[in-house]
């Protein structure tokens, strides 16, 4: 079994979402698939699509205008939510501190977080790869965390570039994820890969080593290929 994210991001209608769920509902698979929506779009799932948010507040509730509870996402009907977006790292200047703390309210929630992590090109480039996902583990989790959780890794690089790592580079960041949460006591968590993913590609990148899965950006806003990319993730 694979999990098959879709992070719709800023985008999609109420018909929208009702045609995607039409749409894999027809599907027959084993897979674990997850819509993550914006805020308007939240509601139960059904029998075989669960439905997660994009974001979560790191407070309970107060004077914190614009943002949206664990409990409020759970109330509408989530049952996933993705925290520390690379696009929310970088445009919303959220750090390893604030992921944590989300993490943290997502799971005091109920709800099971996505994590992101991953390097930018700059990173890439200066030979950093390797230590920067391992303390983005590290410290976007609580220390004490044994609960559902779910690791993505996203080369911040490749996110709406339309180039996908080479085998061997999903593979290494991969095994250093896993590594990394084996020495964390939290063996056996899925790590999903995230970026440029497509129905051409997904076969040869859920088959790597230590890949539970993919995190689909654009191409989950598709019927037509996010049911392909489901039925090939085997």
């Amino acid at each position: 079994m694979k999990i098959i994210a879709g992070n719709w991001k800023m985008n999609g209608t109420r018909a929208d979402l009702d045609t995607m769920i039409g749409a894999i509902s027809k599907v027959k698979t084993e897979n674990r698939v997850i819509l993550c929506v914006p805020f308007t779009l939240l509601r139960a799932g059904v029998e075989n699509v669960a439905i997660g948010a994009q974001d979560i507040s790191a407070h309970a509730k107060g004077a914190y205008t614009g943002e949206v509870s664990g409990a409020m996402l759970r109330e509408a009907g989530a049952k996933y939510v993705i925290v520390g977006h690379s696009e929310r790292r970088m445009y919303h200047d959220e750090t390893n501190d604030i992921v944590r703390q989300k993490v943290q309210m997502a799971l005091e929630s109920g709800l099971t977080p996505i994590v992101c992590v991953g390097e930018t090109m700059e990173e890439k480039r200066a030979g950093k790869t390797f230590d920067v996902i391992e303390s983005m583990v590290r410290e976007s989790l609580p220390t004490d965390v044994h609960d559902d959780i779910i690791i993505a890794y996203e080369p911040r690089w490749a996110i709406g570039a339309g180039i996908t790592p080479t085998t061997q580079e999903i593979a290494d960041a991969h095994k250093v994820i896993a590594d990394t949460l084996s020495y964390m006591g939290l063996d056996g968590t899925p790590i999903l890969y995230g970026a440029s993913v497509n129905p051409l590609n997904v076969g040869d990148i859920v088959a790597i080593r230590n890949v539970g899965g993919v995190l689909v950006g654009g191409a989950s806003l598709k019927p037509q290929e996010f049911v392909t990319i489901i039925e090939s993730a085997k």
